[in-house]
């Protein structure tokens, strides 16, 4: 696993220990950045069910100015800050050890939006819909922002949810991913 372009390309990242976390593929990465970027000027993203970091740390290679992480996991917040450390992203990321859920209400308290959000949870505990929801209702993601879901193939998201509309899926084996934006 590394981090696959921009200012940081090449650097190894490590997995979490264990199995409990399934990182994003390299290909499955690349792949969705060049769906959604490929490059950023600035912005802020929102890693949530964060795993390793890859997907936020990649965000921040690309051109991301900040990004905050959550995961439930010790293992998983010890692996993120080894990652970010790696790749001296330190002063630009902030990390938190809870519960997505809980974590949004965090953020929607603090008046926080942001232009990407990554949302990579357990494919056994699917709550994508209901997370999306909750971001549709309290104004998470800024106008022209972006949701990506990575989630098993056998999942299928709605078209829209409240303001939000699909913009792509893509399936890769076992894997999908749906993105959605928020017009302006």
């Amino acid at each position: 696993m590394r981090v696959v372009s921009g200012n940081r390309k090449g650097k190894a990242l490590k997995a979490v220990p264990g199995s409990s976390t399934r990182p994003t593929t390299d290909k499955v990465k690349e792949a969705m950045f060049n769906i959604i970027g490929p490059y950023f000027d600035g912005g802020i993203v929102l890693d949530l069910f964060a795993g390793s970091g890859g997907l936020g740390i990649e965000a921040l290679s690309r051109g991301i100015e900040k990004a905050i992480f959550v995961d439930k996991d010790g293992k998983a917040i010890q692996t993120i800050r080894d990652n970010v450390n790696t790749c001296d992203f330190e002063d630009r990321v902030e990390i938190y050890r809870n519960e997505a859920e809980r974590a949004l209400k965090a953020v929607i308290k603090r008046e926080l939006s942001f232009d990407i959000i990554f949302m990579d949870p357990p494919y056994k505990k699917q709550q994508l819909l209901k997370l999306l929801e909750i971001i549709n209702e309290a104004n998470v993601l800024v106008e022209g922002g972006t949701i990506v879901c990575e989630h098993g193939s056998d999942i299928q998201l709605p078209d829209t949810v409240g303001k939000l509309e699909k913009r792509k899926f893509e399936k890769y084996g076992m894997i999908s991913i749906t993105i959605y934006h928020l017009p302006i």
